[in-house]
């Protein structure tokens, strides 16, 4: 058994996004464009009142497939005072690009959940202390929720040849070997080194430590991003545009559709 050792640490800095949102961007920023499968993590936070209003997307998956095409709006329903929350783009394999849009609804409740020596993980895709999610995921992923008490130790297994990170959310989380481990405070992506078949994390303070750990498999493949399509070739990223302009190919009802709230902002106009 090796643990990880951390190969950079960055600092997501709040920045406006959408119409209204604030976010914190980890992967898919300029220091981390993105880190093979995983095309960008971003932590948000509204009032209530912004979103990202009706766009298309292609070629990757939230809990949601994409696929070859779908137009979704996110905006909170009426009433929502305040969100916090995390959205994380995994890349599809070149032969799945293409396949119908699918979505996976998970609540909270629904979430298999464990503690175990001080150790809460919430399994959202993958294995931890046991528990398995029931989350479907065509790039071999694993997205962790962790909290730990003072004093706790993880030793969380992680296969050998996935890319993995961690993105800290509150208290000071401590990370690596026992003889290097280092402490982060909230708001930072430590990608974790290829050295070693599972992460080490402790908590040695007295605030309960809140963090995910996020790994997958790498696909290998060429990335070709342009805002919400993400393909392998330069001729894939025009197609989609085409295709989205055009209604077609997926974007059928792109042309006609509007989300309610669209609906809305054009009755005030």
């Amino acid at each position: 058994m090796s643990a990880r050792s951390v190969r950079k640490s960055v600092v997501s800095v709040e920045q406006d996004e959408g119409v209204g949102a604030r976010v914190r961007r980890s992967i898919g920023r300029r220091e981390i464009p993105n880190l093979d499968p995983f095309l960008m993590l971003d932590e948000f936070k509204g009032d209530g009142k912004g979103g990202f209003p009706d766009h298309p997307h292609r070629g990757f998956e939230t809990w949601m497939t994409a696929g070859r095409g779908i137009v979704h709006s996110e905006i909170p329903k009426k009433g929502i005072t305040e969100q916090h929350g995390l959205q994380l783009w995994v890349n599809l394999a070149h032969k799945d690009k293409m396949i119908p849009p699918t979505y996976q609804d998970l609540k909270d409740k629904d979430i298999p959940r464990t503690k175990q020596n001080g150790v809460l993980v919430k399994v959202i895709a993958g294995e931890s202390l046991g528990i398995k999610s029931s989350v479907f995921t065509r790039t071999p992923t694993m997205y962790l929720d962790f909290k730990l008490d003072k004093g706790a130790v993880l030793n969380q297994p992680i296969p050998t040849e996935w890319n993995a990170f961690i993105y800290t959310l509150s208290g000071k989380v401590c990370i690596g070997k026992e003889d290097s481990a280092v402490e982060y405070e909230p708001h930072h992506t430590v990608v974790l080194e290829q050295n070693g078949d599972h992460v080490r994390v402790e908590n040695k303070n007295s605030e309960v430590v809140h963090f995910l750990l996020i790994a997958g498999q790498p696909l290998m493949e060429p990335i070709k991003k342009h805002g919400p399509f993400v393909m392998t070739t330069d001729e894939e990223i025009e197609q989609a545009i085409a295709d989205y302009r055009n209604g077609r190919n997926g974007f059928e009802k792109a042309l006609t559709w509007q989300s309610n709230y669209m609906k809305k902002q054009k009755k005030k106009m």
